[in-house]
C-alpha cells in the first residue's frame, strides 16, 4: 500500500496508483474504493481532488498523456540519430510497451478508447487531445526527416502521421486479441514501407 501525504502528494499518489489498476482492469471495472485502498487515501480526500469518477478519469488521461508526450519528445530529440532513426525508435518503444505484461506501461489510449468514448464526453475529449498531441509530434518528425533526407513519404506528413497512428493503434488491439507480436511485426513492416527510412 502506497501511503501518500500532503495535497500534491495525495493527488499524485491517487493518480499513480490508478494508472496500474485501470491499465489492468479498465475504467468501468474498477471501483473507487479499490484505488483508494491501494493508495492509502480516505474516500473523503478523493472528492477533495476530483468531483466525480468521471472527473477523475479525465484527470487520469490528462496526466497519462502529459507523461507520454514528454517521453515522445525525449525519443524524437535523442542526440546522435537521424530523424528517421528517432521515429523508428518510437515505434519500437510502442511495441515493447504494448507487448509487455507490465500494466503500468500499457497505453491508456489503447485500453480505454473503446470503453469510455461512448460513456463520457469529457474523457473522450481528453483522449482526443492526447492522441492529437501524438499525431502532431509524429507529423513534426516526418517533416524533419523529409527535410533531412532520412525519410521519403508519398502522402502529406500529417496524413502519413494519422495513418501510422491508426495502424499502430489497430495493431495494439489485435495483439491483445491474438496474444502474439505478429500484428506489431506487420505494423513495423508497413511503417518502413510508408516512411522509407534511409541513412543520411
Amino acid at each position: 500500500m502506497a501511503q501518500v501525504s500532503g495535497n500534491i502528494d495525495t493527488r499524485r499518489g491517487i493518480l499513480d496508483t490508478a494508472h496500474g489498476i485501470v491499465g489492468a482492469k479498465g475504467f468501468s471495472g474498477v471501483g473507487l474504493n479499490e484505488i483508494l485502498v491501494a493508495a492509502g487515501v480516505p474516500k473523503g480526500s478523493f472528492y477533495h481532488y476530483f468531483g466525480s469518477k468521471e472527473a477523475f478519469g479525465e484527470a487520469l488521461l490528462a496526466d497519462y498523456f502529459e507523461a507520454y508526450l514528454a517521453d515522445i519528445d525525449a525519443t524524437l530529440a535523442e542526440p546522435g540519430l537521424s530523424h528517421a532513426e528517432r521515429l523508428m525508435n518510437y515505434w519500437r518503444k510502442w511495441q515493447a510497451t504494448q507487448g509487455s505484461i507490465d500494466y503500468q506501461r500499457k497505453c491508456l489510449a489503447v485500453k480505454l478508447a473503446a470503453e469510455v468514448s461512448d460513456l463520457s464526453e469529457p474523457m473522450r475529449l481528453a483522449l482526443k487531445r492526447g492522441t492529437a498531441g501524438i499525431i502532431d509530434r509524429v507529423t513534426g518528425a516526418i517533416q524533419a526527416g523529409i527535410a533531412e533526407g532520412s525519410l521519403k513519404v508519398e502522402a502529406e506528413p500529417r496524413a502519413t502521421a494519422e495513418t501510422l497512428y491508426h495502424l499502430w493503434l489497430g495493431a495494439s488491439l489485435m495483439a491483445k486479441i491474438e496474444r502474439t507480436d505478429v500484428p506489431f511485426e506487420a505494423a513495423m513492416t508497413t511503417t518502413r514501407r510508408i516512411l522509407e527510412p534511409r541513412p543520411v
